[in-house]
């Protein structure tokens, strides 16, 4: 499967701007079209700095994080130079105030260690499943039950396993739980929430801003949330591909 995280330097900023433009095609913008190959996908930046009304090298160093205050005026040129949908605009509105505030000190990473007693917890709940999550949907630890819980996210690198990539993204996410839209709902609901407490927070801004970029056709609303308490508790009711019902409480880890 392929590896579904976002990748690149730079700023959230930088790289929603970057992906963006990569899925824009010059016939999508009424740029004529010349024969050869193209050794940028999407859109040059120079094509798109020309579309919005800006120079080429500001929008370069806008791009690689180097310029961190562009004027509202600014962003919305690019938004329709972008053909940005109305929750793509907001998203780009608000990595754009993200970016002006950490500007001066960007925050620590949050630690993703999982404390030894809590380790060991896993390990005795053995044979049953547990798992970690972070606040940010990442799945920290687990033992053997635990990482099957949801069926199919042992596919993707442990670095990339998360509760709501795999809710939104996932194929066998659709199978898991019986109320698949009713799950995209809550985390929806519970990354905005999430959103506004910690606006500052970058391993929020980036699964909000993938899952922005990759929506799913038929979801009730766009990938931007989580629950509004700071300690998440909650229960969620799944169905195992073997048909097996089953009633999982959870907490998130601060």
């Amino acid at each position: 499967m392929a590896d579904p995280s976002p990748t690149g330097g730079g700023t959230e900023l930088g790289r929603f701007l970057r992906a963006r433009r990569a899925q824009i095609s010059p016939a999508d913008v009424g740029l004529p079209v010349f024969q050869g190959i193209r050794r940028t996908p999407g859109l040059r930046r120079e094509e798109l700095a020309t579309l919005a009304g800006i120079s080429n090298d500001y929008y370069t160093r806008l791009e690689r994080g180097k310029e961190t205050r562009p004027s509202p005026e600014v962003i919305d040129a690019l938004a329709r130079a972008l053909q940005l949908e109305d929750d793509e605009r907001d998203h780009l509105r608000s990595l754009a105030a993200l970016a002006a505030r950490r500007a001066s000190t960007p925050p620590p990473p949050p630690s993703r260690t999982v404390p030894a007693g809590i380790l060991i917890l896993l390990d005795r709940l053995r044979p049953y499943p547990a798992h970690v999550v972070g606040r940010n949907g990442d799945f920290l630890a687990w033992n053997p039950g635990g990482l099957h819980l949801l069926a199919g996210i042992s596919d993707w690198p442990a670095a990339q396993r998360n509760v709501w990539r795999y809710t939104f993204l996932h194929p066998s996410a659709r199978i898991l739980f019986d109320d698949w839209e009713g799950q995209l709902r809550g985390c929806v609901t519970h990354l905005r929430a999430l959103s506004s407490l910690e606006p500052d927070a970058p391993d929020v801004a980036i699964i909000v801003g993938e899952l922005v970029m990759k929506k799913v056709p038929s979801s009730p609303d766009s990938g931007t949330a989580t629950t509004s308490a700071r300690t998440t508790e909650g229960a969620s009711r799944s169905t195992t591909p073997t048909s097996a019902t089953s009633t999982l409480a959870t907490r998130a880890c601060r």
